[in-house]
């Protein structure tokens, strides 16, 4: 089964702490062995894993990934976004964590991140559990 989760951004680039959000699906599955899938099916968007004790280290990320692939740069694509497909593409959009013991496998200081290149928006991420 598929669970979709909401996800609200509040800017241009921004990224979105959704460690919780895949916690309680996790939590909520029953499943103490496996997989979690985080996916997320938008062009200008993508999920990472990074730091999430410190806000800066997001916010440093955010500033470099913006330094060397600008909003304008002479981009071809009429809608003018082409700097966040980009972004999307070389972020990725989807993850892989371990669960055991029915927790998510982590490290202490990593927490799930829905990347924003195209804000702010109302967006979606999709989570599959698999048992195994």
């Amino acid at each position: 089964m598929i669970t979709e989760i909401t996800v609200r951004t509040s800017g241009r680039t921004v990224f979105e702490d959704i460690t919780s959000k895949v916690r309680d699906v996790v939590q909520k599955s029953g499943i103490t062995d496996g997989i979690c899938y985080v996916y997320v099916p938008h062009t200008t968007a993508a999920i990472t894993i990074n730091e999430n004790a410190d806000p800066s280290v997001s916010r440093d990320i955010l500033y470099e990934l913006n330094k060397v692939i600008p909003f304008s740069d002479g981009y071809h694509h009429m809608e003018g976004n082409s700097a966040a497909h980009i972004k999307s593409s070389l972020v990725g959009v989807s993850e892989m964590i371990f669960i055991e013991g029915g927790r998510l496998v982590l490290g202490t200081w990593q927490g799930i991140y829905f990347c924003e290149f195209d804000g702010p928006r109302t967006r979606k991420a999709y989570i599959k559990i698999i048992e195994g």
